[in-house]
């Protein structure tokens, strides 16, 4: 199958919903006024395609930028760090099109995104409770290392807040 990355319109909030919520724990669960929101305040927000079929969502990616209206734990850490980022606040590829490069290729999409902004790095949180050692690998594979790390509020969850330069 061949792939192509586009902007999230309106049209894809549905199956980006539907996406997301199927990947709790590994993302936080959203809700439709939420994810509305988020994607009308990121500063990057693409869905990934096959060619045959453009309006099927096969993985997504929403960022955000320094100075965002976004109330995130992990990205006021990040903000209070830095202000030159692209945060990747959710990244998920549909469970049937899971290791075909979909993650690289929204990634490439990112740090595209980081390069045309002018940022050095990219940042991102990867749960470390519950754990996902899958999804650490993967990050350290394209370049991320762990700079902190931080319990979410309530002790609900733990995650490794992670960067990558960009070159």
């Amino acid at each position: 199958m061949t792939y192509a990355l586009r902007s999230l319109n309106p049209l894809d909030l549905p199956q980006v919903l539907t996406l997301n919520n199927e990947a709790v724990p590994a993302v936080y669960a959203l809700d439709a006024d939420l994810l509305t929101t988020l994607v009308a305040t990121a500063t990057h927000s693409v869905v990934v395609t096959t060619v045959e079929d453009v309006h099927t969502v096969a993985g997504f990616v929403i960022g955000f930028a320094p100075s965002a209206e976004y109330a995130s734990e992990s990205y006021r850490w990040f903000e209070a760090r830095s202000s030159d980022f692209l945060y990747v606040d959710r990244i998920v590829v549909a469970p049937n099109a899971r290791s075909q490069g979909l993650g690289e290729l929204l990634y490439a999409s990112v740090f595209q995104a980081a390069r045309e902004a002018h940022a050095t790095e990219v940042v991102c949180e990867v749960n470390t409770f519950p754990p996902n050692p899958q999804l650490l690998a993967f990050h350290s594979r394209l370049g991320f290392t762990t700079v902190g790390e931080q319990t979410n509020t309530g002790d609900t969850g733990a995650a490794a807040l992670l960067t990558a330069l960009v070159s």
